[in-house]
């Protein structure tokens, strides 16, 4: 005879093992502690074996909870892509997206599968160039929706998460000890540009320009050659690089924000979707790192 399980007990306990415990996971499942407990109680009746040992410093996967917990992710993972193929509109077209070049790395491909795999049928087109300009473009109505780095949040827009601008260097490098100091900078509306050039005034650091342009990827040779350094978010240090931290003798840089901007209407509905999923995609992301 068929057996059927019951979603809602499997989500109770894969919540109760990711939390470390039943008071951590009424948060997620926005359920009381003793309706969290009764609902792993059902659980492990359904199956006549304990799954969870309750001991003083938190809880255990029994064997049997071990045994059932990642394929209780498998299939709660299966029910929600099933639900959101069910319940998700058919969209199809285009939807234009604005990214600056120093976090498009670090932060696209984050939400940008997943995004393709809800909505198929659309296309999403990108604008990579400076901050300033990409909600110009916005507001032009060019694209559709924009991410932005900026010292701050304009009032029509939304803050992400804040990050610290540190400078890198090569790997073991000596651009750094240079005197003029040579520096791999934006063009004149990079965000980054003005933050670098009154801290190093403030400093009293002679430096020169070695590039600028706002292409990251002319940028981050130039600094991979060790003929400069470079300003970046912590967050989206580029591979080769390392951080140069306080004995490099360089001045402290203000944090930036990463902020996320729709027309002020709101935006078509795809739009607005693909900015959920940028959403998602950054808090996940902050957790990683956390």
């Amino acid at each position: 005879m068929a057996r059927n399980l019951d979603v809602s007990l499997l989500r109770a306990f894969v919540a109760v093992v990711d939390a470390g415990g039943m008071t951590a996971a009424t948060g997620v499942l926005n359920l009381t502690q003793a309706a969290v407990s009764q609902q792993i109680k059902r659980l492990e009746d359904t199956f006549g074996e304990a799954l969870i040992a309750r001991e003083r410093r938190g809880l255990r996967l029994t064997s049997a909870g071990e045994r059932l917990f990642g394929r209780a992710k498998r299939l709660l993972a299966l029910n929600d892509d099933i639900w959101t193929e069910m319940t998700t509109p058919l969209y199809e077209g285009e939807v234009r997206l604005g990214i600056p070049s120093d976090i498009v790395n670090t932060y696209l491909p984050t939400f940008l599968k997943g995004f393709a795999q809800a909505y198929p049928k659309v296309r999403v087109s990108l604008r990579c160039t400076s901050s300033v300009e990409l909600r110009e473009l916005l507001k032009a109505g060019k694209i559709d929706l924009t991410l932005t780095t900026e010292l701050k949040c304009g009032p029509d827009g939304e803050n992400l998460l804040v990050d610290r601008l540190v400078w890198v260097g090569a790997r073991g490098g000596e651009a750094q000890w240079q005197r003029p100091l040579p520096v791999s900078i934006g063009c004149s509306d990079c965000a980054f540009r003005a933050p670098i050039r009154e801290a190093l005034q403030k400093a009293g650091i002679e430096w020169r320009s070695i590039s600028e342009v706002t292409i990251s990827e002319a940028q981050v040779a130039t600094t991979v050659a060790d003929i400069a350094v470079m300003a970046s978010l912590c967050s989206s240090v580029p591979s080769g690089l390392e951080i140069l931290g306080k004995e490099s003798g360089l001045p402290a840089l203000p944090p930036f924000s990463v902020n996320l901007y729709l027309p002020k209407d709101g935006g078509t509905h795809i739009a607005q979707e693909l900015a959920r999923h940028i959403r998602q995609a950054v808090v996940e992301q902050r957790r990683l790192v956390a």
